[in-house]
Order: C-alpha cells, then structure tokens, then sequence
C-alpha cells in the first residue's frame, strides 16, 4: 500500500516536472530562428518608437483618416462639444433620497 502511494507520487512529481520545464524552456531560450528574431526586433523598435502613444510611422494621410473617423464616432455617439472621445467615461452615481418608513399606516 505504501509503494502504491510512492509510485503514485512519483509519477505526478515527474508529470509535473515535464510540465515545467516544457514551460521554461521556452521562456528561458533566445529566439534561435531568424525570422523569431526578425520579428522581436522589431516588437522592440515599435515599442520605443511608440513611447508618446501616437501611431508608428504614421504618414500625415493616415493621421488625417483617423482624426476623420474619431470625429465620425464622436458625431454618431453624442461626443460633440470637446469631448475627449479617447478616454473612458467617468460615472457618477448618486445615493437616491429616500423618504422615512411610516410604520403607522401598516
């Protein structure tokens, strides 16, 4: 009885540790294909190209087309008058009054 509960044991440790290391090994290697590398530079020269939030090489026609569909969506959904249409709405949500329980009328 206690050899079963030990193999037992043992094939779930050893379960477990092919989970992990099937895990690590994948976060821990370096990218060995080219084209893997080719692709996480250039994740990385998007991020820091991408710092101050704006599109990346964005031409001045595309920067017009998106100001045009912001201006759209703002139109379509009630964002005139300078509403920023980019950040998430704030709510504001009120206690209601409430009038006092009359317990002689029960």
């Amino acid at each position: 009885m206690l050899t079963n509960q030990i193999q037992q044991a043992a094939r779930m440790l050893g379960a477990q540790a092919r989970r992990n290391y099937g895990v690590s090994a994948v976060v821990l290697s370096k990218a060995t294909d080219p084209i893997q590398q080719l692709f996480v530079n250039k994740l990385r020269d998007y991020r820091s190209k991408s710092a101050g939030g704006k599109l990346v090489d964005a031409t001045p026609e595309i920067e017009r087309e998106l100001k045009q569909e912001l201006d759209k969506l703002a139109n379509q959904y009630g964002g005139t008058g300078g509403v920023d249409m980019t950040t998430f709405p704030t709510f504001k949500f009120e206690e209601p009054k409430m009038g006092p329980i009359n317990s002689s009328s029960a």
